[in-house]
């Protein structure tokens, strides 16, 4: 008669607790186990995965201080260091905005840390900070806001 084993794999529920769920039987044969697995489906949403991008693929200067972007948008966690224009020119306004806002003060800090962070990115890569930088006059232009979120 033949050892078989039950096969489980740990889930992670949305409340944090783990739960083991079966999914086959292994069943010892000789000196190794055969793995009789029940029929697999996959429900819900995939976990989102960002395919690289030409920034994210490139490594970070060697002054970029490891800084990263905060948790939201579309480069979440990313470096500030090689990251594209229109990335660090969402953050630089989302950090305006929490700036302008003095019921947001105890981030005020952070945010000034943040912005410089950016806004050092940005004059590394040419890219000043608007009118005024000694580049092309772009004051015509409306800074991006919620509707230009690069996601």
């Amino acid at each position: 008669m033949s050892e078989t084993f039950p096969v489980t794999v740990a889930v992670t529920r949305a409340d944090g607790s783990v739960e083991q769920v079966r999914v086959g039987t292994a069943t010892r044969t000789g000196e190794g186990f055969s793995l009789s697995l029940g029929e697999l489906r996959i429900e819900g949403r995939p976990e989102a995965r960002r395919a690289p991008t030409s920034s994210a693929s490139r490594p970070p200067p060697a002054d970029a201080g490891g800084m990263v972007f905060p948790p939201y948008g579309r480069s979440k966690g990313m470096p500030i260091a090689g990251a594209s224009m229109q990335d660090l020119e969402f953050y630089a306004n989302g950090c305006r905005r929490t700036l302008g806002d003095p019921g947001k003060a105890r981030w005020h800090d952070k945010e000034r840390t943040l912005l410089a962070a950016i806004e050092a990115e940005l004059a590394r890569q040419g890219g000043g900070g608007g009118a005024g930088d000694g580049g092309p006059d772009d004051s015509h232009i409306p800074p991006p806001g919620d509707d230009d979120a690069p996601f």
